[in-house]
């Protein structure tokens, strides 16, 4: 995804109330790439476009994780026979 389309998403999104996770790990990382733009310190610009691009690892898991409709079940308790 590139910053354009990060920063276009960040403008139109529909506010925190109605945030998946993944809408959440994108606007952070639009967020940092908006300073990246601003940072003049190599070393710090580096980072931040490592953060950012750690943001959207984790968005990208999260539409994967959305789309894998798996129900969890807790384990069966064992009944004590004594």
């Amino acid at each position: 995804m590139s910053k354009n389309t990060l920063l276009c998403w960040l403008a139109n999104s529909r506010g925190t109330r109605d945030m998946t996770p993944r809408d959440v790990y994108l606007m952070r990382a639009a967020e940092i790439i908006a300073k990246v733009d601003g940072e003049a310190d190599p070393a710090l610009k580096a980072e931040f476009e490592n953060l950012a691009r750690a943001y959207l690892r984790l968005a990208e898991q999260a539409e994967r994780n959305d789309r894998a409709d798996i129900p969890y079940e807790p384990p069966i308790k064992a009944a004590n026979n004594p």
